[in-house]
């Protein structure tokens, strides 16, 4: 591993739910940059909010997050080529694609990008196997190329990443046959922290790494216990404390290879939304700390 100073870091901010503006300061935004949170990072930042027009918006909810998703990309791929990390904040586990598909457009399809998704959910629905047919308990399958391919292709993701380059941390609560599709593919799932469902994350994340070039790290604030982000639409009891998921994402930082981060769905909202924004800070503040001591690798430029 041969792990570099991060340098810049590009904050790409969100403030959708979906393909829904958002309302107020509702993505947290506004609190992070109040909070002055991203100077934890100790090197020059900045921050861009991609927005869609609403004149290119189809009516079609999967077609129109491929193309939001799209702007990210967009955005993404801008940022990489000029030397930058990524911290994707605000929005939620719906953007995931843009992140990828933004790191494909700058590296190359060919790209070995490994995906860490700390979630209290797995994600790994299809319209199949979904129970509600939400969106939101999709995208990681769209990721991996199973569901939705105008979501993914708008995305700019021209590989879906295979399976075994794909690490669910947490995931206590699996809908039935989500969970027999997770079991009929590579990824692994790992414990969070001890009692935790899933093999023992070090392990995971040391062989993801030998597998991948470049790592996410996708965060759910909702893989934290619902008492820490109580405005949060999809909460789950028995969830690990910030200190819990600080060293879980410590594990992650360690490989010097994370090129990209994102915390998502932190609900500013209501009488608990600022206990759910101080969660938030608190696993920014912990999660850049740990990136600027471990570092990132460097990645050729698709030509």
């Amino acid at each position: 591993m041969n792990a570099t100073p991060l340098g810049q870091l590009q904050v790409i901010g969100i403030r959708y739910r979906g393909t829904t503006p958002a309302v107020e300061d509702e993505r947290g935004l506004d609190a992070y940059a109040a909070s002055d949170v991203y100077a934890a990072v100790e090197a020059p930042y900045d921050i861009v909010e991609p927005t869609i027009s609403p004149d290119r918006l189809s009516g079609h909810a999967v077609v129109d997050l491929g193309r939001l998703n799209g702007e990210i990309a967009d955005a993404v791929a801008a940022a990489r080529r000029s030397g930058s990390v990524i911290l994707m904040t605000g929005g939620d586990c719906t953007h995931v694609t843009g992140v990828v598909g933004g790191l494909q457009d700058a590296h190359g399809p060919i790209l070995r990008l490994g995906l860490v998704w700390f979630d209290a959910h797995g994600d790994f629905n299809t319209p199949s196997t979904s129970l509600s047919g939400m969106l939101g308990g999709m995208p990681v399958a769209v990721c991996a190329g199973l569901a939705h391919p105008s979501w993914r292709e708008g995305s700019h993701i021209a590989a879906p990443l295979p399976t075994n380059r794909i690490v669910l941390v947490d995931v206590r609560n699996l809908d039935e046959d989500e969970a027999v599709l997770i079991g009929a593919t590579d990824v692994v799932i790992a414990a969070s922290a001890p009692g935790f469902p899933g093999e023992r994350l070090e392990t995971a994340i040391e062989q993801l790494a030998e597998q991948c070039d470049a790592i996410y790290l996708h965060i759910d604030a909702d893989i934290l216990d619902e008492s820490l982000v109580p405005s949060h639409g999809t909460k789950e009891p028995n969830g690990p404390s910030v200190a819990q998921a600080v060293a879980a994402i410590d594990t992650v930082m360690a490989t010097g290879k994370v090129v990209a981060l994102a915390l998502v769905s932190i609900y500013n909202q209501g009488d608990d939304g600022a206990t759910s924004v101080k969660s938030g800070i608190e696993l920014l503040k912990g999660g850049l700390q740990s990136w600027c001591q471990h570092g990132t690798v460097r990645l050729p430029l698709a030509r």
